[in-house]
């Protein structure tokens, strides 16, 4: 029986190639890409520094990863996009590939600290994290976590 296309989820006809495929499937691909808490601290310490930048050699210190795992979550995060690099002799330098990557940890981390609002240890964890520039989570959390209480104390 032939599928009847339904007017909220778009259908090109062009399945399977990259050029038309529907938002929703590209940004799957990009959930997909960050989905490995390696590959998110990478991007956050990338998003902390001024210039966006880190030398692998700090990436390999901050994540403890051995430079074959590190190599291959560069790997997924450069053909994503997300991340560009540029060698230098023998350093490599990684560079988030748009500003837009350090807005988007903060809302993540934002979300994150929402929805732990209720676990006080993971709260607590969650906001010893380090500095993200931005937007500030720990003012939406404060404003979750107000409402929250507020919310809880009315009768």
């Amino acid at each position: 029986m032939p599928r009847t296309p339904r007017p909220d989820r778009p259908d090109d006809g062009a399945r399977g190639t990259d050029e038309a495929a529907p938002l929703y499937r590209i940004k799957a691909e990009l959930f997909r890409c960050l989905a490995h808490p390696t590959r998110i601290q990478v991007l956050e310490v990338l998003a902390a520094d001024a210039d966006h930048t880190a030398p692998v050699s700090d990436l390999l210190d901050v994540t403890g990863c051995e430079p074959s795992q590190l190599s291959q979550h560069l790997a997924v995060l450069r053909r994503a996009g997300v991340v560009t690099s540029t060698r230098s002799g023998n350093a490599v330098e990684y560079r988030l590939a748009e500003p837009l990557v350090a807005e988007l940890l903060v809302v993540a981390r934002a979300f994150l600290l929402s929805s732990l609002a209720g676990a006080s240890d993971q709260l607590d964890a969650a906001r010893r994290l380090p500095a993200l520039p931005g937007a500030s989570a720990r003012a939406v959390l404060d404003a979750t976590t107000s409402t929250a209480i507020a919310s809880t104390a009315s009768p």
